[in-house]
């Protein structure tokens, strides 16, 4: 069901549209004591239905605010009056059809199934054509909460300079992205973006990745490779998780960001290369220095701008829109119309405190969007496992999590009690359950460590 904006006045013609496309569409009607804009930023709207000639309104006003906020949405003009000059403004205003009363039901149909269809083509056109600098928009990012608009302030900014940029924040937070809109609102935009998650590739890999290698360098180096940083001449090079590089690879990057060259492995030619660098990391590096786990010299000179970004429990005025944002696109990917969250959803999903973030419930949405036969997210289709309950509410022992919640429990567990030194305590009361729930836990998942007086 394709959802609808009908802006008409007369009560006849709210009906009449109403006969022919309610049994196959979800219709909402304007004016309704709500303001335009408000109602066009808070749904979103597959169609709207513009009367060009209200008596209470500037019908063509409201076009061109309607298509302010929503430029892609496709408008029917509609008018008791079949004018040239009327249907020529309309249409050159960015009306996508005009259709004069009394219309059949079969001409607003198919009025509506060319506005889909021709809606559904530009997106994917523009898809096709990677038009990252419409998906990097900082003013499209949704950031409803204080410390999200003030971070995107602050990447403003720094988008705007050629420094290195440090961005820290919990898994899922969406570091990755934000380094994507920071290439796409710089002077580098036209030149190359990379990223690299340094956690995902061996060490002895890693190198031949960042700064490529000589025929003959190794065994299995059969060609000369070009590295990654050679590659990112004149754009951006992303380091996920920096804190994973060997202390050797975090040697040969300061080299990097202090002289703008390298040697490929094997090699003795220098190599230039203007790259940005913009690394993440979900540690505190602070942390990682003081352990000697990473270089106190490259810390600094990573830290010249540094923004963090907040996890989504501190953030919950955003989970609603995020969520129906992820659920519109996940479902154009599995070809399936859900209209949105059942309330009793939508309350499950803004008191649960997301240890994965953003990442975390995208995957919730789409598991729930792949069960889900009604047209909306039900509470029994959404799967969150236990480990955020009130210590009062926890029990002793839970049911059994599926195998993929089973790794994502262990994975935010660990991640706890590293952020906590491996304080039980600590890492109990972070992730908001027992200490019994949690040693319950650690022993379900064998996680040891040698401070640990027990380890069984």
């Amino acid at each position: 069901m394709s959802k609808i904006l009908i802006i008409e006045e007369s009560q006849k013609w709210r009906d009449i549209i109403g006969e022919f496309l309610t049994p196959s569409h979800n219709l909402t009607y304007w004016p309704d004591g709500k303001d335009i804009v408000t109602l066009l930023r808070n749904e979103h709207f597959e169609i709207v239905i513009l009367n060009i000639q209200l008596e209470q309104s500037d019908g063509f006003g409201l076009l061109n605010r309607i298509l302010q906020v929503s430029p892609r949405t496709p408008i029917i003009a509609i008018s008791a009056i079949e004018e040239a000059s009327l249907i020529v403004r309309a249409v050159k205003e960015g009306a996508f059809d005009f259709i004069v009363k009394p219309f059949s039901k079969e001409k607003i149909q198919l009025s509506i199934q060319r506005g889909l269809e021709t809606k559904g083509l530009k997106n994917e056109i523009d898809y096709l054509k990677r038009e990252q600098d419409v998906v990097y928009d900082f003013d499209r990012i949704i950031a409803y909460s204080a410390p999200m608009g003030k971070m995107i302030d602050t990447l403003k900014k720094f988008s705007q300079t050629d420094s290195t940029i440090l961005i820290t924040g919990e898994t899922g937070t969406g570091k990755s992205f934000l380094s994507g809109a920071v290439h796409y609102n710089s002077s580098r935009r036209e030149k190359t973006f990379i990223k690299i998650n340094c956690a995902n590739i061996p060490e002895t890999l890693l190198e031949s990745e960042l700064f490529g290698h000589e025929k003959g360098a190794f065994t299995g180096a059969n060609k000369t490779r070009i590295g990654r940083l050679e590659q990112g001449h004149g754009g951006t090079v992303f380091l996920d998780e920096i804190g994973e590089m060997s202390p050797e690879l975090q040697a040969k990057l300061l080299r990097v960001l202090e002289e703008k060259s390298f040697e490929r492995v094997g090699g003795n030619k220098t190599i230039h290369s203007d790259v940005r660098i913009i690394a993440a990391t979900n540690r505190k590096p602070e942390d990682q220095v003081a352990k000697g786990k990473f270089r106190e010299d490259l810390y600094y000179r990573l830290n010249v701008l540094r923004v963090h970004i907040p996890p989504l429990r501190e953030r919950r005025e955003c989970i609603e829109p995020l969520s129906h944002y992820l659920l519109e696109k996940i479902c154009r990917n599995l070809r399936k119309k859900i209209e949105g969250f059942s309330p009793q959803a939508l309350v499950a999903f803004k008191s649960y405190t997301w240890p994965g973030n953003i990442r975390q419930l995208a995957n919730t949405i789409e598991r729930a969007a792949i069960l889900e036969e009604s047209n909306m997210i039900q509470t029994e289709n959404v799967i969150l496992p236990e480990l955020n309950r009130k210590p009062e509410e926890a029990p002793v022992v839970e049911e059994e999590i599926s195998n993929t919640l089973d790794d994502r429990e262990r994975d935010t567990i660990i991640n706890a009690l590293e952020e906590s030194l491996w304080i039980q305590k600590d890492a109990a009361h972070q992730l908001g359950i027992s200490p019994r729930a949690l040693n319950y836990r650690i022993k379900k998942h064998g996680i040891t460590h040698t401070r640990w007086r027990k380890n069984k």
